[in-house]
């Protein structure tokens, strides 16, 4: 059916099934990082290998990241409340499989499940919510709201983690997911509307190895050149993902029923919001790569207490966006995504100043960048959504959070080696004499290895080593940082450049020439 050009307000039962849509949100957010203090039990009670390990952790990265895209177009088609569902029972159901998981393999392939119905979830949350609040203050209320509950859900996922674990199993840190997905099974029907594009076309299947082609061995790359450095096997697969992406962008361009509808790039404002909130992604992860390793191997901290106090600057993080909501309506988006990456900015500035024993100025700039990140990414989101036609808001919000995905890979990667370098220069300059080549070269690798090794040696050198460790690691973090801040402000300076039309004045608007909403509503 058609929408009169009034925008009808959204009522109680909007925000009450917003609310629902909060539930998944929280839980695939949260899933990133429940794992952290599992692994150990994990370890005892499966015995996985050490390639096992990482792809119990990056499994369900790489499925969520993969089919996105996949995912989005899909929900526009079928219908993006039925997708949900689907997904809400996937995710389910593999969260039981994983909690009771027998064997090494068994988890991955029930992590694996768990990205696929991850990646249902995320594009269907933020679609339904561009569908049930068209009005402009509204959805820009709800976006951030969306975005601060996304940012504190990664941040909780530790903790939670580790209290379940210290008073059960290791798998009720899956188990939990289950009865959050059963209660969103039996309130979506009833609370959240039906919402689909009524003209889709047809459904191009072979975009759909094509779009995992370009989107996989690209984030892989990019975490393998973060976690060990600059290697061939990396540099192959960003080469093949961005070679296969080029196909993929080549075969959406010259189809009528492509995946990814050239709709949605007519208005500069969708483009515009996807680069700018990679930018603010690449900040985020780049950031919080180095602040969980000060916590635990600068200053020494339990994986439980300093999780803990990781959750402090989320405090901060989970007013900013609803804050930057409010701005974006009274002074227009480009001033408050121009602040944001100036604010993010300074955050890196104040972690520049971080030494070996500054948790509390460590913790403040992480607030700081978070603040100003989330701030960017709640409004730009908006606007990215704002300018897509409502009937591809499934394609469209699936091709900002692949955007994420690439943007926190290429964070970690370049901010992380950029640090990596300088550390092993200062750890080899500052390392006591006569350390055997070996023994160097492991403390050379990592703080954690220069750690091991530490306490092979007698005390006193020892203490020198991993002195110089932490000394070198905090210049690396340096480093970083003040790169980081070099790209805020050059993203600032884009950022007023490059929003000064209609997109970047208004809080939210329609897509330009588009008078009427063209949206499908199927039965409640």
């Amino acid at each position: 059916m058609t929408h009169p050009t009034s925008v009808p307000l959204a009522g109680r039962r909007e925000w009450t099934a917003f609310v629902v849509l909060l539930l998944p949100l929280l839980l695939v957010s949260m899933d990133v990082s429940v794992l952290y203090f599992a692994i150990p039990s994990i370890s005892r009670e499966l015995d996985p290998s050490s390639t096992q390990q990482l792809w119990i952790f990056d499994i369900y990265a790489f499925a969520l990241a993969g089919l996105l895209i996949t995912m989005g177009s899909l929900g526009d088609r079928i219908g993006r409340r039925r997708l949900l569902l689907l997904g809400a029972a996937a995710f389910g159901t593999a969260s039981a499989c994983a909690a009771y998981a027998q064997s090494a393999e068994m988890l991955i392939a029930a992590r694996a499940l768990l990205g696929i119905g991850g990646a249902t979830l995320m594009p269907s949350t933020m679609a339904l919510v561009r569908n049930m609040f068209r009005n402009d203050a509204q959805r820009t209320k709800a976006i951030g709201i969306w975005s601060g509950a996304m940012a504190g859900g990664i941040a909780l996922g530790s903790v939670l983690g580790g209290v379940l674990l210290e008073h059960f199993w290791w798998g009720s840190v899956f188990l939990i997911n289950v009865p959050a997905m059963v209660l969103l099974l039996a309130l979506a029907p009833v609370l959240v509307p039906e919402f689909k594009d009524p003209a889709p076309g047809r459904f191009d299947l072979l975009s759909v190895p094509l779009s995992m082609g370009a989107v996989l061995p690209v984030v892989y790359g990019l975490k393998e050149i973060a976690a060990e450095g600059y290697g061939t096997l990396p540099a192959l697969c960003v080469t093949g993902g961005l070679a296969v992406g080029h196909v993929f962008v080549r075969r959406q361009r010259t189809r009528d029923d492509a995946m990814i509808s050239r709709e949605l790039f007519r208005g500069r404002g969708f483009g515009a919001g996807v680069a700018l909130n990679s930018v603010a992604m690449f900040a985020m992860m780049g950031s919080a790569y180095f602040t969980t390793q000060y916590l635990q191997s600068v200053l020494g901290l339990g994986a439980m207490e300093a999780a803990l106090w990781s959750v402090v600057p989320s405090v901060a993080v989970g007013a900013a966006a609803p804050a930057a909501g409010a701005a974006a309506l009274r002074l227009g988006r480009a001033p408050v995504i121009t602040a944001g990456f100036l604010v993010g900015a300074g955050g890196y500035g104040v972690l520049a100043m971080t030494g070996t024993d500054s948790m509390a100025v460590l913790l403040t700039g992480a607030a700081v960048i978070g603040c100003g990140i989330v701030a960017v990414a709640a409004t730009v989101s908006d606007m990215a959504l704002a300018a897509a036609p409502p009937e591809k808001a499934g394609s469209a919000a699936s091709v900002l959070e692949t955007g994420q995905e690439f943007g926190g890979a290429l964070g970690m990667a370049f901010l992380g080696s950029l640090g990596t370098a300088v550390y092993r220069r200062e750890v080899t300059d500052g390392a006591p004499s006569g350390l055997p080549d070996l023994a160097l070269d492991t403390a050379r690798e990592t703080l954690g290895g220069a750690g091991v090794v530490a306490g092979r040696l007698p005390d006193a050198a020892g203490e020198s080593l991993l002195a110089a460790a932490r000394d070198a690691f905090v210049s690396g973090m340096h480093a970083a940082a003040v790169g980081g801040a070099a790209v805020l402000v050059v993203a600032a300076v884009v950022a007023v450049v490059g929003l000064r039309g209609p997109s970047g004045r208004r809080a939210a608007g329609a897509p330009a020439g588009c008078k009427r909403e063209r949206e499908s509503v199927g039965a409640r």
